[in-house]
């Protein structure tokens, strides 16, 4: 019976380990559905902005997203539009041309993804005299920018209190199918239960991949953009909460993006997204976990939040699954009554794991869609049937993850198609 003891131990251990780490985000969760009214403050200028757009091979949406630049509640002459051509071999860039936008063409496939582009367009963009503006907002070439974001930015960003500050990030696709979906829910989660309290509370907050700006200080700061990873989003908040740099959140500044539909395009992704967590695990939490000792108050709690964030929560369950796993198989050599009785307790806690995980996914995509029911572009009926489906799109991470630790992975592109952007952006 030390086999089911064992299992018993694993379990609570990694219970208790779980309910250390994230017991916080229930209190978040609880801000989130109560405190959702905004204080609106006039700026008292408005500032000179750069949108940024790093598209490869982008031509079948780059110009949906250009015309939502172009048509901002915004003064032109103090928002300027720039399109860095990474690798292309299509026509984003005469299209990005076409549409009024600075285009930078670069050739690099060595050094390829995101993170390297940005640092290339900041090197131009200093090298030809043009780093003249107060903050960068940076977007994916899928998106398509809410007309009155550039001016809720400026609202916020004009207090002078946040060296970065990240938007409402909606999707376009909700109701493409189960895929798409659970990264909607995700995504608007993530604002309403996580920044959105994080805002409340004083504390940092953190970018997600597009729909941010960031103040020209913390540019020039960095020298750049120094962000490589394969997460530089999530890399770039962490450096910020460990350098004391605040990062806002802006709930009406909003941004649709097109989440992917096929399996393999999401897997592909997905990877990419835990190889990129556990390498700014092991770069940063060092740092983190200093931070959260010797910073004073909010700083101190950024620091832990953004640990529990990079946090591979998902080892804690690989680590639950790898010794059921190791349990069932010793059990051949066993009386067959007693590997009988072994495998059946073994199966039952498998069950419960699953049960309890669905429930928890369940609730929070509940609790996501309702909350912010009228902003989800989707039929009534399909918002709740992917509710249930959200749960088995959070589970798909378990084998992604384990591939993660195992597999090298490298930066790659993602199709979009851009249909139901251009529906919005009419």
């Amino acid at each position: 019976m030390s086999a089911i003891r064992t299992l018993r131990t694993v379990f609570t251990v990694v219970g208790s380990a779980f309910f250390v780490l994230y017991f916080y985000q229930l209190i978040y969760t609880m801000i989130g559905l109560v405190h959702n009214k905004w204080p609106q403050t006039k700026p008292l200028r408005e500032h000179r902005f750069a949108a940024i757009i790093s598209a490869r091979n982008e031509e079948k949406v780059i110009a949906n997203l250009l015309e939502s630049l172009r048509a901002q509640n915004y003064p032109r002459e103090k928002l300027d539009i720039f399109v860095i051509a990474d690798n292309c071999t299509d026509g984003t860039a005469d299209i990005a041309l076409e549409h009024g936008a600075r285009v930078y063409e670069r050739r690099d496939t060595r050094r390829q993804g995101k993170g390297y582009a940005l640092a290339y367009f900041f090197r131009c963009l200093k090298r030809d005299g043009l780093d003249v503006y107060d903050g960068y907002m940076i977007f994916d070439a899928d998106n398509i920018v809410d007309p009155d974001f550039t001016r809720e930015m400026n609202r916020l960003f004009d207090t002078g209190e946040y060296g970065a500050i990240t938007g409402y990030r909606n999707s376009s696709n909700f109701a493409a199918n189960w895929i798409s979906s659970g990264y909607a829910i995700w995504f608007l989660r993530e604002a309403r239960f996580l920044n959105g309290p994080r805002m409340h509370l004083g504390t940092n907050c953190h970018v997600s991949g597009t729909g941010f700006l960031v103040s020209a200080d913390v540019i020039r700061r960095n020298g750049g953009w120094p962000f490589f990873l394969l997460t530089e989003d999530i890399q770039f908040s962490v450096a910020c909460a460990a350098q004391n740099i605040r990062i806002g959140y802006c709930e009406s500044a909003i941004v649709y993006d097109e989440q992917p539909t096929t399996f393999k395009q999401s897997w592909c992704q997905r990877l990419r997204w835990s190889k990129g967590f556990y390498q700014v695990n092991g770069r940063y939490a060092g740092s983190l976990i200093a931070g959260t000792v010797s910073m004073p108050g909010r700083a101190a709690w950024s620091c832990f939040d953004m640990l529990a964030t990079i946090a591979p929560g998902t080892i804690l369950i690989l680590a639950e699954l790898l010794v059921l796993g190791g349990i069932a198989l010793s059990v051949w050599n066993l009386p067959a009554w007693l590997a009988h009785f072994v495998l059946r307790r073994c199966g039952r806690f498998a069950v419960r794991f699953l049960v309890e995980y669905y429930l928890l996914m369940l609730l929070y995509g509940l609790l996501t869609v309702i909350s912010e029911w009228s902003r989800i572009r989707c039929p009534g009926v399909k918002k709740i049937l992917y509710c249930f489906t959200f749960p088995i799109f959070m589970l798909t991470y378990v084998p992604i993850s384990i591939t993660a630790l195992f597999r090298k992975v490298s930066w790659t592109p993602i199709a979009h198609y851009g249909e139901e952007a251009a529906r919005i952006s009419r």
